[in-house]
């Protein structure tokens, strides 16, 4: 059920054959000063061309669908828009919508207060990640798996969730190093995150710069839970 997914991106589908790593990138970051919500926006953005630049071209190369990703930003999210529930979120929040193939950007002062660092760089490139996987229809893929269970949907889902971690990771060693940045600054982000499973596939991602290693399809129970 899984690699019939995975064969999306590794030779079968719609794909005539494996992409390979992606192809190394300079990404430039732009100035950002705590609680400027415009130059966050703008920081952000060029983020996103970033990712338009490595992903674009990467995808038709592997014969695969292409486009860019529209992005706005919110100060909330609608009731409802798209699956997510506004009673549940956070102050700071990021959702893809595959109906109108857009991220919402929610900018609040968890993100703004110490923006240095590269928190808002890697939400963008993992949240891109979900784009990824509509435009090469694993999104869609695994939106129509049927589970004979509540935990057996669950842990799609968290296949599906954990795969964008990956990508993001993979994007970010593309673009690696980033001009001022340090190893430092990487360790910091995969020190926000309390989930093991989320730091394993962040780390196979940058590990290899290759979708190919973002197969969370093949792994193991554990490596998903």
């Amino acid at each position: 059920m899984g690699a019939g997914i995975w064969a999306l991106l590794r030779g079968n589908g719609r794909l005539n054959r494996p992409a390979g790593p992606l192809p190394p990138t300079t990404c430039d970051e732009l100035p950002i000063e705590p609680f400027d919500s415009g130059q966050a926006r703008a920081y952000i953005d060029e983020v996103i061309r970033c990712l338009e630049n490595t992903w674009g071209p990467y995808l038709k190369k592997a014969g695969l669908p292409y486009e860019p990703v529209k992005v706005r930003y919110v100060k909330r999210l609608p009731k409802n828009y798209c699956g997510s529930d506004e009673e549940d979120s956070q102050d700071s929040e990021v959702w893809y919508c595959d109906w109108d193939r857009t991220l919402s950007f929610k900018l609040g002062p968890s993100w703004l207060v110490s923006p240095s660092g590269l928190l808002l760089f890697n939400e963008a490139a993992l949240m891109y990640g979900y784009h990824v996987q509509k435009l090469t229809g694993l999104y869609d893929a695994g939106e129509d798996l049927r589970a004979g269970s509540k935990a057996e949907h669950q842990e799609q889902d968290r296949r599906m969730d954990l795969q964008v971690e990956c990508l993001g990771g993979a994007f970010m060693q593309s673009v690696w190093p980033i001009k001022g940045r340090t190893t430092e600054d990487w360790n910091k982000v995969l020190g926000y995150v309390r989930d093991d499973n989320v730091k394993y596939w962040m780390r196979a991602g940058f590990r290899t710069g290759d979708p190919g290693s973002c197969n969370t399809w093949a792994a193991p129970s554990s490596k998903v839970a």
